[in-house]
């Protein structure tokens, strides 16, 4: 292999990055950001009383989320868009599949029956969507079937209440979409199932303001959304009931909303961006569709903002920088194009085009505009203040860009890991610096008292220090302190102290993207006392140690990482499987950094070049620049 990395000077970028940078143009200017602070709570809307909440209520059916306007607009949008036209095949292909396929069953993995409630939701929408669009009976008559057997069931799962709220939407939906086509007595027979399944296991919840109708996370998104979507289905029958449900996740869905402030980023993760994303939007249209309004919801603050955290959170190759517990792969993103046409933002409706997977409500909230970051000029970089993460690449609409994902953060965060100071690194159509993501749920005490016990979610597992051996703080916050993004160079550095205090008195991590090619991870640390650091990175790289370099390769691509700092650190490898039955990780290294000994203070510096260079030595000059300085 050629060794590109012995012909970038063991010292770097002294006129790019180190130097005085000419100008100093207000545009694009570094600058320091002050620590977070918890957002503070959204303002009371003005929730209508019970008594007025379905005072504007559609009569008649559909009404929920498509009418039989938006409907007929939805046929002529297939007529006339062959992107439309496609979406339609697949949702037809996806019904016809199931028409052969035998109804859900009540089957219970580990704590939850949820897997069976989104197959009933995702089956029963692909059927009573085709019913409407075609007029086909066969649809109507398998979506039948299928809320008959889950009617069936001796409950919906309360106990784990995400179950109950998808089987809600899914029951919801058919009772209105279909309501034309069922008999009174089906009607009925769906109908209780709302009642006594779906929405009254609620009303303890909503009625002690406890569990998910006080949280800030995905589950207060899902819940509400679907109690809401269901009361608002039989509100000419059980006004009453639906007037306390619908104004109850009025009032609680803020606490969740609230966390996409100031700028649209979330917490849990991209992952769970789009799980709560998609329900608090299949509420809000939901409501608008059936009020003619959704309270003010939409306009709390950073929720018209969530789209670009999704586009910047997904990399050149269809991966995203998946913190917390998620996958890697992006996946559709039909709430995008609601938030397209809500908030006039053709670009996100691109992003659902590049992403989409033929869903029903896809072909509803269909938006043709939006020609991509790259004609829109989308910034390369981003900085999501609150969730303290940063984003850098080299490019829009490449598949061979640079791209790194970095967090700060918070370890309290609903389903993340002890991972501050973690990165994600994609090149050359590869990546290069991996997050693991989850595990799995029915592990014991997944999310109780073993969860700092699992190697994917403890602090060895992810793409930053080690000290002492030991876990970061699980209390832990890390603001990002300084952001730059500028052509020759991007950069954000973050405070970790607070991760590995009281070890580590000050420990800082700073990225930086130089000529929007190479890559450099920088840490300092002070202490009162000699402690064992190591660096840590994941890859599914073939790894070729030489000292104080290392030699990756996938497949045809290369990229070479070089020790900067300190003089006699090296690089060495270890396994990155866990004991069974922990998920094991087949084809992935940990990539480490060993230093000469303990250390009370120290500097690591670490040079990543993904593009091959031809650039000699010489050209390369000056020393490391402290991080106190990027700024």
């Amino acid at each position: 292999m050629r060794r590109t990395s012995a012909v970038i000077a063991s010292v770097v970028f002294a006129v790019l990055w180190f130097g005085a940078v000419p100008g100093g143009a207000a545009a694009g200017k570094a600058r320091t950001p002050a620590p977070p602070e918890p957002p503070a709570p959204s303002a009371p809307l003005a929730a209508p009383a019970e008594g007025e909440v379905l005072k504007t209520l559609r009569k008649g059916h559909p009404r929920l989320v498509a009418t039989t306007d938006m409907l007929e607009q939805v046929k002529k949008t297939i007529a006339a868009d062959a992107t439309a036209a496609n979406y339609y095949k697949a949702l037809k292909q996806s019904a016809d599949q199931t028409l052969g396929q035998k109804p859900v069953e009540y089957i219970i993995v580990g704590p939850r029956l949820l897997s069976q409630s989104r197959r009933c939701l995702s089956r029963v929408a692909a059927l009573s969507l085709m019913y409407r669009l075609s007029g086909d009976r066969r649809y109507a008559d398998r979506a039948k079937q299928e809320l008959f057997a889950a009617a069936a069931f001796r409950d919906w799962n309360p106990s784990h209440f995400l179950d109950t709220a998808e089987m809600t939407h899914a029951f919801a939906l058919g009772y209105d979409w279909l309501y034309d086509y069922l008999t009174a007595e089906e009607r009925v027979r769906i109908r209780t199932a709302i009642v006594e399944k779906g929405l009254k296991p609620s009303l303890p919840i909503y009625d002690n303001n406890r569990g998910w109708a006080r949280s800030n996370y995905n589950w207060n998104q899902v819940c509400n959304g679907g109690m809401t979507i269901g009361a608002l289905a039989i509100a000419d029958e059980e006004p009453e009931l639906a007037a306390h449900i619908v104004a109850a996740a009025i009032r609680s869905v803020p606490r969740a909303m609230q966390s996409y402030a100031p700028d649209g980023g979330w917490a849990e993760g991209p992952g769970y961006w789009s799980y709560a994303t998609r329900y608090n939007v299949f509420m809000l249209a939901a409501l608008d569709s059936a009020l003619g309004t959704d309270f003010g919801l939409s306009q709390l603050p950073g929720f018209d903002k969530a789209g670009l955290f999704r586009i910047h959170s997904v990399g050149p190759i269809g991966l995203t920088f998946n913190f917390a517990d998620a996958g890697d792969r992006a996946g559709a993103v039909c709430e995008m194009f609601w938030l397209a046409r809500r908030f006039n933002q053709p670009i996100y409706a691109w992003h659902a085009r590049e992403f989409a997977g033929g869903n029903p409500w896809e072909l509803l909230w269909y938006d043709a505009r939006g020609k991509g970051p790259k004609a829109d000029g989308l910034p390369l970089d981003a900085y999501f203040r609150g969730i303290e993460v940063a984003f850098f690449r080299s490019a829009w609409e490449d598949r061979n860009a640079v791209y790194v994902g970095f967090k700060g953060g918070d370890n309290k965060a609903n389903h993340g890991h002890l991972d501050l100071g973690s990165f994600v690194l994609d090149a050359l159509g590869r990546r290069w610096a991996v997050d693991l993501g989850g595990d799995d749920y029915n592990l014991p005490a997944y999310f109780g008292n073993k969860r700092w016990t699992y190697f994917r979610l403890r602090t060895e597992s992810h793409n930053t220090l080690v000290i002492n051996g030991e876990n970061q703080d699980t209390r832990a916050v890390a603001p990002i302190v300084a952001f730059g993004s500028k052509p020759e160079r991007a950069f954000a550095v973050a405070d970790l102290s607070h991760a590995y205090a009281p070890a580590v008195r000050r420990a800082h991590r700073g990225i930086a993207l130089l000529e929007r090619r190479h890559v450099l991870v920088q840490d300092e640390l002070e202490a009162d006392k000699p402690v064992e650091v190591l660096w840590g990175m994941l890859t599914p790289a073939k790894v070729a140690l030489r000292g104080a370099e290392a030699d990756l390769v996938i497949r045809d691509a290369a990229m070479s990482l070089r020790i900067l700092e300190p003089q006699g650190a090296k690089f060495d490898t270890m396994s990155a499987n866990p004991p069974k039955p922990q998920r094991q990780n087949p084809g992935i290294t940990r990539l480490v950094v060993r230093l000469p000994g303990p250390v009370a203070n120290a500097r690591i510096a670490i040079l990543m070049t993904p593009h091959p260079t031809d650039k000699s030595p010489e050209k390369w000059t000056g020393t490391i620049k402290p991080l106190a300085q990027w700024d």
